[in-house]
């Protein structure tokens, strides 16, 4: 009994020093989206000093001696499921921030940081030599970071274990490459098919139509605007906790159909983070399970529901009476999934290129990280690729492997997830179609199954189960592309007759 005992006070110890863990990565999530979305732009100078106070603060917390010691007793414990699972994920996140010299994350920290302007300048100048320094730098840094998390591995399997930590890189090369062998003919399919979808729009679109459309989408959907609110930022995000999680939107004045997507996108990130259980608030279990699975929960609702025929068969009143259009749900069906053939920008790719988009970032990234690719080689290599894989070829820098900030962040490893979330969604929308008459439901506006579906199979988990196991207790089955690809094959040959 004593041991149980002492075991149990050693368990609530370490479980208050998670919560505060989690408490102040949250506190700083709501500096971050107040600067996103709110604070005037003098602020920056003070908000810079007190989010860098308080990722120091996690830092010191994450790598606390006490901590160390609190994981060891309790791996020696006998522990139920739930602890286990806890656990894991602490000690997952304990053991890589201790790997890392405290140096090296401040030198890392500066390096992003200076990278900015100079990124952004290079864009504006459309000179990709005034970025190659600061490329290769943070190259050599996230190489370096890598390293030291293990030096026996691959590094950047290492990295991209810090987005996602469990489905593994082999699983994500293998459905990459699957993709871009198999996409790109049906992209070709398409360019020689001749067909023209509907454009139901013509002139502009105020910001406040727009913003009044897409608060409709959010309330017949079901967003709970108790625990939400709508705002706009340059890059749509969603941000917060099971009792606070917030949506942006933006607008583009001749695209209405954007700021649709968009929010229905943000939505499904926020009604995970709704979803996850408040018991559990500032543990793993009251955590989501990384990008992976976040992504396929935003992909969701806007692929498999806001773009579907049956979402505008039911929406499409909505939409006609907002922006003053006359259009069928078919045209509006039509519109909301037309094939670019000639969009050279990432976040502005229909649903189908995207995935080009995302393999040829990957493949350059890991290349890079690999040291089977340097830097000055990456806008020739760049080009060639968006030639390959989508027919087009960037007239500059700046509309090719300048457009993102990702690497300007030191954010190697993170591109991956995007695609590997619409597979995970097309995987998770085969499934509930056997549980559930989704297109009927959708058709007349009923969402609530769908929502308590997605949250009995994966939302009410958290970070209980890693990510292949969390898939197979979703859907019965482990992580695979072919529903994706059945999906994305069926609905765009039906679509453009090819």
């Amino acid at each position: 009994m004593a041991h149980a005992s002492e075991q149990s006070s050693t368990y609530e110890q370490f479980l208050d020093h998670v919560r505060q863990l989690h408490y102040v990565q949250d506190a700083n999530g709501v500096l971050q989206w107040d600067q996103q979305v709110m604070m005037p732009d003098a602020g920056t100078p003070a908000r810079a000093k007190q989010s860098s106070a308080i990722s120091t603060l996690h830092h010191d917390l994450l790598t606390d001696e006490q901590l160390g010691e609190w994981l060891d007793d309790l791996e020696a414990s006998d522990l139920d499921d739930e602890q286990q699972s806890v656990v894991r994920e602490v000690r997952r996140d304990y053991e890589r921030a201790v790997r890392v010299p405290s140096d090296l994350v401040e030198r890392i920290s500066e390096a992003t940081s200076n990278a900015l302007p100079v990124w952004k300048e290079a864009k504006a100048e459309d000179d990709f030599s005034a970025y190659e320094e600061t490329l290769e730098e943070l190259v050599e840094l996230r190489r370096e970071y890598a390293e030291a998390i293990d030096p026996d591995r691959d590094p950047y399997e290492v990295l991209f274990e810090e987005y996602e930590p469990y489905l593994g890189i082999d699983t994500a090369e293998a459905v990459l490459t699957r993709l871009r062998d198999e996409l790109v003919p049906l992209i070709d399919d398409i360019a020689d098919s001749g067909v023209t979808l509907a454009d139901p729009f013509e002139g502009t679109y105020d910001d406040d139509t727009q913003h009044a459309l897409v608060e409709e989408a959010l309330d017949v959907l079901g967003y709970d605007w108790d625990r939400g609110r709508l705002d706009t930022a340059p890059h749509p995000f969603s941000t917060g906790t099971q009792f606070d999680a917030r949506v942006t939107t933006r607008f583009k004045p001749d695209d209405p159909l954007d700021a649709v997507g968009s929010t229905i996108h943000e939505f499904g990130h926020a009604t995970y983070t709704l979803g996850l259980p408040q018991a559990e608030y500032g543990t793993p279990l009251g955590s989501n399970r990384d990008l992976s699975v976040h992504e396929s929960q935003s992909r969701f609702w806007e692929n498999h529901v806001g773009r579907s025929l049956p979402f505008w068969e039911f929406f499409t009143d909505t939409a006609n009476d907002h922006l003053g259009t006359d259009a069928t749900p078919r045209a509006f069906y039509e519109a909301a999934n037309e094939v670019y053939d000639d969009n050279l920008i990432r976040v502005e790719a229909d649903e189908l290129t995207y995935h080009m988009h995302i393999i040829l970032r990957f493949e350059i990234e890991r290349d890079l990280i690999r040291g089977e690719l340097d830097v000055s080689e990456v806008p020739q290599v760049w080009n060639d690729k968006m030639e390959e894989y989508l027919g087009i070829r960037p007239d500059t820098d700046a509309e090719g492997c300048l457009q993102d900030i990702h690497w300007t962040n030191g954010a190697f490893g993170y591109f991956p997830t995007y695609t590997l979330g619409s597979v995970l969604a097309a995987q998770l929308d085969h499934h509930i179609r056997q549980d559930l008459a989704v297109d009927d439901q959708v058709r007349a506006g009923e969402f609530d199954d769908i929502h308590d579906w997605l949250t009995e199979h994966v939302h009410r988990h958290g970070a209980r189960y890693t990510t292949d196991d969390l898939v197979r207790e979703a859907t019965g089955e482990s992580f695979t592309a072919d529903h994706f690809l059945d999906y994305a094959d069926g609905k765009y040959r039906a679509l453009y007759d090819c």
